[in-house]
């Protein structure tokens, strides 16, 4: 088995057990629909072709259908969320109605036959994979059924409409293969739909987040910096009170206890504003900084952390000032978590830049990305590094498969590229890679696409808009 790292778990069910998304009104238009079909079709070879049917049968099914939507409309509402089992029973009745008039209308000699299909693909699109299952055994049985007892198609003359058994055995064999096909192929779209979905969610919320703290951060910057010179200017009369009442001993102890909290109150707003510091002056930073930001929570995980900054060639020593942006910083953090998790002792975070390019390459020491599996790496829901040991310090994570998602998501709304590999993969190109045996997943941007300007002072604070 095979995981990923995922900084949270969305709290939201899994796609194998969401059994209420379909509602009941769309079933009944759809019925509605396929009643006015039948209706039409039987008509027209009756009266139109002048094809014999038992006339009483075929109407009796419709109107049982009729009737089974008209029940349904009165006593439950159109936006009702059918359950699993409510479900299950409306598409199987779908299905016995439309082979009973198959069997009274030729069986696999009519051209409708393919439409038992439908049922098929619309619970292997919604529903669990056993109700599939069931309505596909089921839609496989009647349509063996009706392919080898049905009442023949005869015209006024009494002629039999029939088709050569050889056809006959091609197309029960054709929407055999269907059911199958279509089922399996309708089922994996809508889940992988519906995993980008839950991933995109996660990836919002995860954004969300960080835009919240950094917000949060930008208020507490600017309390900081507003209230410093009123702190200071508390901390210097305090410390002339104390002087001028040195023969006061009261009076003096009063002095000392307003500087003390004094400190105090400077020493809390700087602990408050480590934890964001979008304010003006901070709303770029160089690149090594923003790179030491991301990798600070995960400093303290029991691996060592290296981080290194240099230019890729001459003509470019400085270093970048980026843009301080959420995406960037979460993005780095979630693959520096992943590195960290399955790294055995050492992450390596290296950054260089030339004159167009700015590029960040997180390495670890640990068993690396399973071949069979790099060309999916970032897809949500998929499991792609080798599970951890029990005393590898990530027991907390179940690996879910939305880290490298949510990481290559932000990311890229920067304008970054990601690339994953292997560390001994890279090897033979890159020498400096020996020690490292693990993981590479290397971020390059277009330098314009997140260069920043440089610190400046705090601009006028703004309101907080909601």
């Amino acid at each position: 088995m095979i995981r990923l790292a995922a900084t949270f778990r969305p709290h939201f069910r899994s796609i194998e057990t969401r059994s209420d998304w379909v509602r009941l009104g769309t079933l009944v238009l759809l019925r509605w629909l396929a009643i006015g079909g039948q209706l039409a079709a039987i008509l027209t070879a009756e009266f139109v072709y002048g094809i014999q049917l038992d006339l009483g049968l075929c109407l009796f099914a419709v109107v049982a259908a009729v009737t089974t939507n008209l029940m349904a409309t009165a006593i439950l509402p159109a936006n009702k969320r059918l359950t699993e089992q409510e479900a299950l029973l409306t598409l199987l009745f779908d299905i016995s109605q439309l082979a009973f008039l198959l069997y009274l209308t030729g069986g696999l000699d009519n051209p409708f036959a393919l439409l038992i299909l439908a049922p098929v693909t619309i619970s292997a699109t919604a529903l669990q994979l056993r109700t599939t299952v069931i309505l596909g055994s089921v839609a496989i049985g009647l349509v063996t059924f009706i392919a080898l007892a049905y009442e023949p198609l005869r015209l006024a003359s009494g002629a039999v409409l029939a088709i050569p058994e050889t056809l006959r055995f091609g197309f029960w064999l054709a929407i055999v293969i269907g059911i199958v096909f279509l089922a399996y192929y309708a089922r994996k779209v809508s889940t992988e739909i519906r995993s980008v979905s839950d991933a995109l969610l996660a990836t919002q919320m995860a954004l969300a987040r960080e835009q919240k703290l950094t917000d949060l951060g930008g208020v507490v910057a600017a309390a900081a910096h507003e209230l410093g010179t009123p702190l200071a200017t508390i901390k210097l009369v305090s410390t002339e009170l104390m002087e001028d009442l040195a023969d006061r001993p009261e009076q003096a102890e009063d002095a000392r206890l307003i500087r003390d909290q004094a400190d105090r109150c400077r020493d809390i707003l700087r602990s408050m504003g480590r934890a964001g510091k979008d304010d003006l002056h901070l709303r770029n930073a160089p690149l090594l900084e923003v790179i030491r930001e991301a990798a600070e929570p995960h400093s303290s995980r029991g691996k060592v952390i290296e981080i290194d900054a240099a230019p890729a060639g001459r003509g470019d020593d400085a270093m970048p000032i980026i843009q301080r942006r959420p995406e960037i910083i979460h993005g780095l953090r979630n693959l520096i978590q992943n590195a960290v998790d399955f790294a055995q002792s050492t992450v390596w975070v290296d950054a260089v830049w030339t004159a167009r390019t700015i590029s960040v390459r997180i390495v670890d020491n640990g068993p690396g990305y399973p071949p069979h599996v790099i060309g999916r790496i970032g897809d949500p829901f998929i499991r792609s590094r080798p599970v951890a040991e029990p005393d590898s310090g990530r027991p907390e994570y179940e690996g879910m498969g939305l880290g490298l998602f949510i990481a290559k998501t932000l990311l890229e709304r920067s304008g970054a590229e990601l690339s994953f590999a292997n560390a001994t993969d890279a090897q033979s190109t890159q020498p400096g890679l020996a020690m490292r045996s693990g993981a590479i997943v290397e971020v390059s941007w277009p330098r314009d696409k997140i260069s920043g300007k440089e610190s400046g002072p705090l601009g006028e604070n703004r309101p907080i808009l909601p």
